[in-house]
């Protein structure tokens, strides 16, 4: 249905010269497109412009609106995962008499920072030696199957940070982090060392070597997991006069790496624990007292960020806690999202399998993310939280959707998703100003097929904006 026809059975008004005319020429090269663009504050619907509505697509990673929105309306914008140390020994002279839990709290954003503060607190409870193992429980979620190739890939070898591997009792993203830096003389290697520990809890095995000023960097990085557990391999060139940098890889086990990482301080903060690291699925006892905790920050900050940097291990962790039973895996994380979305009158079928949008077995129309972020708009109290999580084009973290007139990129907010694999996904979705004030939604989704080409972001947001800035302009 063209957005003529449409606006036709509306009222007439100036929205009939703007519609997704621009847009709906990729349809020409074989795209399939779901888009609706209408109105909010009016006590009738004003469509402006829609393009098969209803047409069920995937979404990539505009899925993690329907995350957010549905984090937020069960647990509000200032929740905080807790993390904790338990324990059901007792405190003997300072000697802890059992077991150490970590306690995963689902804490998406939990970091190295976080777990000094663990330790800290594990001090002042009067802890200075552990007659027991650290035992880290997963007990929540981990470890969550995988469900796409590159998080199934990822066990044994990957060469980034957003396939990483999902639990309740990670940190740092589920990520390794190592520091290359310049030695002083080009020829040599360059220097390395983790991020977040001067102990070598992993093997570096660093091919990286320095050259003279001003002679580039190049580093290629993946971290493979061996009989050796996680190794990083680094290899490429930096110059001696070049700034250190931080490489990230996901871990092969985030709950693993936790262990790692928390005893390695443990030990640092002069805490010996007598037995070796393990990790658990099984929940601590009830008869288990809290030693110490630690909050995360607030669900707004972390939806902020899960949001502006499209964070897949954020967006799915944050999911897995929507499942109130132990042990959740991805697809009852999309099952609760799914329950969300069917509440909301006349949203339409809706399948989700994820809250990031990594696989495209996610399903949902435009009308669907329209009258998701028009609920979102009506509550006065989350609205503030949910919007402030979507890109201003004119300031966008993403240097892609930079684009567009001044019109386009100061009147609209948007997130943004993108799938290569097995089809292309361009999706695009949120809330523009009018040139009156007056709010609106639109949704976007351009779907490819194994006989349509890439299409690159510029092919998309170029007609969009154009469309996008008829709209507003004429309302």
């Amino acid at each position: 249905m063209t957005a003529g026809v449409a606006a036709a059975s509306l009222l007439a008004s100036p929205v009939l010269f703007a519609d997704f005319s621009r847009l709906g020429q990729l349809q020409d090269k074989g795209f399939s497109i779901s888009a609706e663009a209408r109105l909010l504050d009016t006590d009738a619907p004003v469509l402006l412009g829609s393009i098969n509505p209803a047409r069920q697509m995937a979404p990539a990673s505009v899925t993690k609106a329907y995350m957010a929105a549905a984090l937020l309306n069960r647990f509000g914008p200032q929740h905080r995962f807790t993390s904790q140390l338990v324990s059901s020994g007792a405190i003997d002279n300072g000697i802890l008499r059992g077991d150490l839990v970590f306690e995963g709290g689902g804490d998406p954003g939990l970091t190295t920072e976080n777990l000094w503060r663990l330790v800290q607190r594990l001090q002042m409870a009067g802890v200075n030696e552990v007659d027991g193992a650290l035992v880290v429980s997963q007990w929540r979620f981990g470890p969550v199957d995988c469900i796409t190739n590159d998080r199934c890939n990822a066990r044994t070898r990957v060469t980034n940070a957003y396939s990483a591997p999902l639990t309740s009792a990670g940190v740092n993203f589920g990520s390794w982090c190592v520091n290359v830096a310049p030695s002083q003389v080009a020829g040599e290697p360059a220097r390395t060392t983790l991020c977040d520990s001067q102990l070598p809890l992993i093997d570096i095995d660093n091919q990286v070597i320095t050259r003279p000023a001003n002679s580039g960097t190049e580093i290629s990085a993946e971290r493979v997991t061996d009989e050796r557990g996680d190794v990083m391999r680094l290899s490429g060139q930096i110059s001696t006069n070049a700034m250190a940098r931080d490489i990230y890889r996901g871990a092969g086990d985030a709950a693993e790496e936790t262990a790692q990482i928390l005893l390695g301080m443990l030990n640092q903060a002069g805490i010996s624990v007598r037995d070796p690291w393990r990790v658990t699925s099984i929940q601590p006892l009830a008869s288990a007292k809290r030693l110490a905790a630690v909050d995360g920050q607030p669900l707004q900050e972390l939806l902020l960020r899960t949001m502006n940097y499209s964070n897949n291990y954020m967006a799915d962790v944050l999911a897995l806690n929507l499942v109130e039973t132990p042990q959740a895996q991805l697809r009852q994380a999309g099952s609760a999202l799914e329950v969300y979305a069917q509440s909301l009158s006349g949203h339409g079928p809706v399948t989700l399998y994820s809250g990031s949008g990594l696989t495209t077995e996610n399903r949902t129309s435009a009308h669907g993310v329209n009258v998701m972020l028009e609920d979102m708009y009506l509550k006065s109290s989350l609205f503030p939280s949910f919007v402030a999580a979507f890109q201003s084009p004119a300031n966008g973290v993403m240097r892609f959707i930079r684009r567009g007139s001044s019109t386009f990129q100061n009147n609209v907010m948007l997130k943004t998703g993108t799938l290569n694999q097995p089809f292309a996904v361009r999706a695009v979705a949120g809330y523009f100003r009018t040139a009156s004030g007056r709010w609106g939604v639109f949704s976007v989704l351009v779907n490819g097929s194994g006989n349509t080409p890439y299409i690159s972001w510029s092919e998309v947001l170029d007609p969009l904006s154009l469309d996008l800035d008829a709209m507003i302009l004429a309302n």
